[in-house]
């Protein structure tokens, strides 16, 4: 219910900011620019947490999830405003995401073979 009304506070800013702000036009693509930015922050969050837990520099693997799913959001973001500087900042790092999300999972299956 909390997330509800959050979420409601956050449409009535954007209403009065728009308002005051004739560029500043709120549409679906804006809302999920927003959405990626916070998923990939939300991967410093998460990282910070487990390390803060373990007593020691971690890195989970949620963090590599979150890293993928706002990069790619805010890459999709970027091709439609057609930036480039955007879009060259945030294509690359994808594939280091899917990549290391590849090693993680690999050597959890290679890790099952060897235990049987």
């Amino acid at each position: 219910m909390e997330c509800l009304t959050m979420f409601g506070f956050a449409i009535d800013l954007f209403k009065d900011i728009s308002a005051k702000y004739p560029q500043f036009h709120l549409d679906f693509w804006l809302v999920f620019g927003f959405i990626g930015q916070a998923m990939f922050t939300m991967r410093f969050l998460i990282q910070w947490i487990a390390s803060e837990r373990k007593k020691e520099s971690v890195i989970p693997v949620s963090f590599w999830y979150f890293s993928l799913a706002g990069g790619l959001i805010v890459l999709f973001y970027a091709i439609h405003r057609m930036d480039p500087v955007f879009i060259l900042a945030y294509l690359p790092g994808n594939f280091i995401y899917l990549r290391n999300l590849y090693f993680i999972y690999k050597k959890k299956k290679i890790g099952l073979h060897t235990a049987q």
